[in-house]
């Protein structure tokens, strides 16, 4: 075996750890990007009846309202979390999600149960989740099923 030979085995582990090092900080700043991510209704959303799944590619994000308290619970972790009301002149009320037991789990108390009072009435909802360097977003209407 020749010097040159040699020194490629002796080199080569090196490299090998460095490129694996250097990939995974690649991709650690690939993550923290800022994007917007468009999260949309599977099926019927029907809030009150706690029916209600926002999803894009894995990550769901479900809804809830058990007595006068939205709750949302989502696949993955979340950092912040809004849940606008928006009324019929599109204006928005908005209620910051507080964390409930870990960052897969937030709530925030809304006279959502109130506005729809009546079956079958729809009200418009936008929702913000932010997720590193992420901003997951929806608007939908939640209607109460007849």
């Amino acid at each position: 075996m020749n010097k040159h030979t040699k020194l490629a085995f002796m080199v080569a582990p090196f490299l090998a750890i460095f490129g694996f090092i250097g990939a995974d900080f690649y991709e650690e700043a690939k993550a923290n990007d800022e994007k917007i991510v468009q999260l949309s209704p599977e099926g019927h959303c029907d809030v009150i009846n706690q029916s209600c799944i926002l999803s894009s590619g894995e990550f769901q994000v479900s809804f809830a309202d058990k007595d006068g308290v939205i709750e949302v619970n989502s696949t993955f972790p979340l950092d912040t979390a809004t849940l606008f009301l928006v009324d019929k002149n599109d204006k928005m009320t908005p209620y910051p999600l507080g964390m409930k037991k870990s960052p897969y789990y937030w709530y925030s108390s809304t006279p959502l149960g109130e506005l729809i009072s009546n079956k079958g009435e729809s009200y418009k909802l936008r929702f913000i989740a932010n997720i590193k360097g992420g901003q997951y977003i929806s608007e939908f209407y939640t209607q109460t099923v007849k």
